[in-house]
């Protein structure tokens, strides 16, 4: 079936969730906005689930389920099934074991969807059935690589910098000589930053790549420094990095196999796959990483993954309300700790670069 673009998938999921809110009350934004009511109660949980989860986790989860709810129901009328995303779910709450690698260097995480082609690397500009943006733009790299050198060397002049890092975590994960200018973040484009590459963001928008949740960024890699081996464990997204600035000498290796970027041409990874890079060289390394969903999920998917993950940033920000869950675990840890539980990615990871 013909994929939907990204922007007609957010409205698709919109409509289900506005189209679908039953219940609506004045303490919880996401009853209010997100919530669905659901057909049937809520599955129950075994006790050790219970007692592994903080109540806000519970109450994520319990969210989840319901949203999904009328997700399913719309997508189901046009023979789409959630089986896969149900399994994601339950595993990533810890329900259902580890997958098992489907290669050598591949770390898979909990947060994982089963069936998905696992690839280290992807010749995207070649594939144009399951990538029929990437030729467009590669053919359009001159666009991107001319306005970002001529505001590298803007802010070169104005002696201030463009890069900077995005935090502690990503600092300790991607080593101190990695930095990056957001575009795009977990589904928002940054209007401040994109207004300084419009040329760019019009080519992004224009080009309807299905951006997925972790976002678009421009990266430095600064002389001398890399990124340690690591993985990102989430095999439904893979990444880009259109390379801009590249020294002789510079690269990066996913699972047993390294390569170089080149200039005006796409570098296309799977970070699920234990990946690093180095530049040993005296210049900076630039490129623009693009995040976007795996060709192998289905529409539904892709909307059942994008509520999920937006639902995670309203739990973040704070703007669903802490409320009771309908569970009753025998034995809470302290809420400070959720950033480690369940969802280890969802609370901190989804903040990566992709390198």
């Amino acid at each position: 079936m013909k994929m939907m673009t990204s922007s007609m998938l957010k409205l698709a999921a919109a409509a289900v969730l506005l189209c679908s809110c039953q219940r609506v009350t004045t303490t919880s934004a996401f009853q209010a906005n997100y919530s669905v009511q659901p057909k049937t109660a809520v599955s129950s949980r075994s006790a050790l689930f219970a007692k592994q989860l903080t109540q806000r986790q519970l109450q994520f989860w319990e969210d989840v389920e319901e949203g999904l709810v009328g997700i399913e129901s719309f997508y189901a009328k046009q023979g789409y099934s959630m089986d896969r995303i149900k399994t994601f779910c339950k595993r990533a709450r810890g329900d259902l074991p580890l997958p098992e690698p489907a290669s050598a260097g591949h770390q898979p995480s909990e947060e994982h969807i089963d069936g998905l082609t696992a690839s280290a690397f992807w010749d995207a500009a070649a594939d144009v059935s399951n990538f029929p943006w990437a030729a467009e733009l590669e053919a359009n790299a001159g666009v991107i690589i001319e306005e970002f050198q001529q505001k590298l060397l803007q802010t070169s002049n104005d002696d201030s910098s463009l890069f900077s890092g995005d935090s502690a975590w990503q600092s300790n994960v991607m080593g101190t000589g990695w930095s990056a200018f957001r575009l795009q973040r977990l589904g928002v484009w940054n209007v401040k930053n994109c207004a300084s590459f419009p040329k760019t963001y019009d080519l992004l928008r224009d080009l309807n790549i299905p951006l997925a949740v972790r976002g678009v960024c421009f990266a430095r890699q600064t002389p001398g420094s890399g990124v340690a081996p690591h993985s990102d464990g989430r095999n439904f997204i893979l990444t880009s990095h259109l390379g801009l600035k590249v020294p002789e000498g510079c690269w990066i290796k996913v699972g047993e196999e390294e390569r170089s970027w080149e200039e005006g041409k796409l570098t296309t990874l799977d970070t699920s796959f234990e990946h690093s890079t180095g530049n040993p060289t005296d210049s900076d390394r630039h490129v623009l990483i693009i995040d976007f969903w795996h060709p192998d999920l289905t529409t539904a998917e892709r909307a059942g993954l994008m509520f999920i993950y937006d639902l995670r940033n309203k739990f973040e920000s704070g703007e669903i309300p802490f409320r009771q869950p309908k569970a009753k675990p025998q034995e809470y840890q302290n809420d400070k700790e959720e950033e480690g539980q369940g969802l280890a990615g969802l609370w901190k990871a989804l903040t990566g670069g992709g390198e």
